[in-house]
């Protein structure tokens, strides 16, 4: 019973509900240990988002509301998408009738030699011969002239 009224008398603190540790008798030998920190709390982007839910709590604002930078990337977003958009249709709107008429034409001379490489792969053996021989005969031809 003496022990126990000498650890009374240590610890006038009695509404504390946590022991006091062995290791507090002074022995300077003895490591003392550090409390570990919490690796969540310690890092940068809680801290930081813990300091932005302080400042949006003091400002008043809702936990609803988008934080600053997340809105003003989105309206970056969308002005840039409204540009694009007004670009490609200017760019459609500039485009002179000189400038259709050439697309028009480019379009068609593309069906036509698709059209062509149709009628030449269903076109019988000897007459895609007869073809090569006919280019090859022109080209020595000209050669010989000059």
């Amino acid at each position: 019973a003496s022990m126990y009224t000498e650890i009374q008398r240590e610890q006038p603190d009695s509404g504390n509900i946590l022991t006091h540790p062995d290791y507090t008798d002074g022995n300077p030998d003895l490591i003392k240990p550090k409390k570990l920190l919490n690796p969540v709390k310690a890092s940068k982007s809680h801290q930081e988002l813990h300091r932005e839910l302080l400042m949006n709590h003091k400002r008043g604002l809702g936990m609803e509301s988008k934080p600053e930078l997340q809105r003003v990337l989105e309206h970056r977003r969308r002005n840039q998408l409204i540009r694009q958009k007004k670009e490609e249709e200017e760019a459609k709107k500039l485009q002179c009738p000189f400038e259709k008429e050439l697309l028009k034409r480019h379009q068609r001379l593309d069906q036509l030699e698709k059209e062509q490489e149709k009628r030449e792969d269903h076109a019988p053996e000897f007459i895609k011969v007869k073809e090569n021989l006919r280019r090859t005969s022109t080209v020595t031809g000209d050669e010989k002239a000059a």
